[in-house]
This record gives structure tokens, sequence and C-alpha cells, in this order.
């Protein structure tokens, strides 16, 4: 049986829908505009423009896009690939960015042509090799600490509270079972609730204070220290 590359590019209105995979499958998933979330049952990942998500065969996606979204996939056999990373986000330089148009284009691709099997090599060397962004927000397993975070997640602006526990117990659950402090946590559900805000054209006042933050500046500070841009410069490319 023929071994090929295949790819998924779709333009998506806003909203949730699941991309058509199946077993045998491993995909990164890339928006080329606009910014999507990806949910696994090994959690949640946020990925803007800049960023693709990598899910490993046995993973099956939920998608979720935010405003008008440019969906690019691209699907490699697992049998081709046995060792592969967990999934992740990772940042999209130029070379990734580039290489997985390309192939949302020429797809299939046949993995018995060496030039094919090359340039799918690269994607995997990429994958395997570029530095985890800070995207992922791994969910608590404890009822109360699972409870603290449904809250954040309806409400990313509203005060942590915790009824029936202390702080302390609430801060140990999420180190143990998340491998973030409560902080980290929180800030990452900020980042991705202002993400999916900035895409809808939002102005980066009326995010910061929707987010939880008294003044842009701090939001702003927060932001640039996440993801190393600032939001008016992220908003201008979204």
């Amino acid at each position: 049986m023929r071994q090929l590359l295949r790819s998924y590019s779709v333009g998506h209105p806003p909203g949730a829908f699941t991309l058509p995979t199946a077993p045998g499958w491993h995909q990164l998933v890339y928006a080329s505009r606009g910014v999507l979330s990806v949910r696994t049952a090994a959690g949640t990942w946020a990925a803007p423009r800049d960023r693709a998500v990598w899910i490993p065969d046995g993973d099956v996606p939920g998608v979720v896009v935010h405003g008008r979204v440019d969906v690019r996939a691209v699907y490699l056999p697992a049998a081709g690939w046995p060792e592969v990373p967990p999934c992740r986000v990772v940042a999209v330089p130029a070379l990734l960015r580039e290489l997985v148009l390309h192939l949302a284009r020429a797809c299939p691709l046949d993995l018995a042509v060496p030039a094919h099997r090359r340039l799918a090599d690269v994607l995997v060397d990429q994958v395997a090799t570029l530095p985890d962004a800070p995207l992922r927000l791994p969910m608590p397993t404890d009822a109360r600490a699972r409870a603290v975070a449904d809250a954040l997640l309806a409400d990313p602006a509203a005060a942590v509270r915790h009824p029936g526990t202390s702080r302390r117990t609430v801060e140990r659950l999420f180190r143990t079972q998340t491998g973030l402090t409560l902080g980290a946590w929180r800030r990452r559900v900020r980042i991705s609730e202002a993400l999916r805000l900035l895409a809808a054209g939002e102005p980066v006042t009326a995010v910061a204070l929707a987010v939880g933050y008294a003044t842009p500046s701090a939001f702003t500070a927060m932001f640039r220290a996440e993801l190393g841009t600032t939001p008016s410069a992220y908003r201008a490319l979204a």
C-alpha cells in the first residue's frame, strides 16, 4: 500500500468542528490566518498564526476557531514515524510556515518518492526540535482544583475562589496535576481568551479589561513576556 502525505486546507467560520482524521495518522494543525483552539484528552492548546499544534496518532482533536480562520493541517501516516513527540504547541518560524503552506498546496505526496519523503522528514524534525510554546492548558483532575479551573475558564477576569478548601491546597493540586502553578495556569487562560478577542478585532484596552488587567500596560507586559510580542503587534497580524 502506498504511503501518502495528506493535507486539509479550508477557511472556517467561527465555531467548533472536528478535523477529518482516522486512526493511524499524525497531524500538524496550523492557522495561517486567525486563532484556533485544539482540544484533546491531553488538554487544550491555543494556536494563533505563529503557532502550530502537533497531534500524534491516538488523540482525537476537537477544534474551535475564533473569527475567520484559515486552517492548514498536514497528515502523516503513523507507520512511517513510530517515534514522535507528544501533543504540543510549537512556534512557527518562517521555514516551518512555508513548508506547511507548500505541503497544503502540494498534497497528496507519495512518500516512496525521495523528494517527497525528505519534505516530510523536515516537517517531523522541525516539530521535534522546535521549543514548546507556552500555550498548553492542562486540566486538573481533582474536583476541588477542577472547580477553580472551570470558574476561571468561564470568567478569566474573576478572582480565584476555592470554597471548601484552602488556597494552599488548590495551589499544590495545580502544581502536581498540571505542572503549572495556579498563577501560571491563570495567565494561560487569560492569554487564550486575549488571543480570541484580539482575533475578533477588539481593541487592546478592552481586551486587557476583559481578561482582568487594570491597565493596558500591565496586560501588554504579561503578553510580551509570554508570547514575545505585544498585543498591538499581534492584533495587526491576526
